[in-house]
């Protein structure tokens, strides 16, 4: 299961889900484009634009994501924004290997599909690096792991990056920011007519 969100082709950043039951081999689709994720809220549009976005060195927002197991249905649910406003869930029986969770991923992720030959960015987050901090890095906070009665702090983090283009910085506990990273970079730019003849 995966929550978060999206650029497209343009800087409109977009509300996506996505599910595998088979680790990306034959089944799951984003958003609603297969069977499998049940909407409950009519209030939310999986893919929609997100209306309010962080400007670089002024305002910031925030997505308050929260997937959790209902212990007795077997779904697992998705709820969005400091209510808490549930969306809707993915039903258990579509992951048949998973009882619980052993793997959480906090992820800042490029997926570079055009072909060589194309001009292409592949900034992450922001575009900035994380020592940037708060303001122009974009960052993950209060990560936690509902255990088996009670929310968790995430207990330690496992980076991999190719600094070259990215980084992401891992930061302890701190206040309301819990545990939390700033993440993201440049990554890089090529441009079709820079290959020469």
């Amino acid at each position: 299961m995966e929550v978060g969100w999206q650029l497209y082709t343009n800087n409109r950043p977009r509300l996506f889900i996505f599910w595998t039951g088979n680790a990306y081999h034959t089944t799951g689709c984003y958003n609603l484009r297969c069977p499998g994720f049940v909407q409950t809220s009519r209030s939310i549009v999986m893919g929609g634009a997100i209306s309010h976005v962080s400007v670089f060195g002024d305002k910031q927002y925030e997505i308050t994501v929260h997937v959790w197991k209902d212990q007795k249905q077997g779904n697992w649910w998705l709820s969005l924004g400091p209510e808490n406003l549930i969306v809707g869930y993915w039903p258990g029986e579509l992951f048949t290997n998973l009882e619980y969770t052993e793997n959480v991923q906090w992820v800042g992720e490029i997926v570079d599909s055009h072909s060589f030959g194309t001009d292409r960015e592949t900034e992450m987050g922001s575009g900035h690096f994380p020592a940037e901090g708060f303001g122009k890095a974009c960052y993950f906070r209060n990560l936690e792991i509902v255990g088996s009665n009670n929310f968790q702090p995430v207990q330690s983090l496992k980076t991999n990056v190719d600094s070259k283009y990215y980084d992401v910085n891992y930061l302890d506990t701190d206040g309301k920011w819990g545990v939390h990273s700033f993440y993201g970079g440049p990554g890089f730019s090529y441009t079709h007519s820079s290959l020469g003849n």
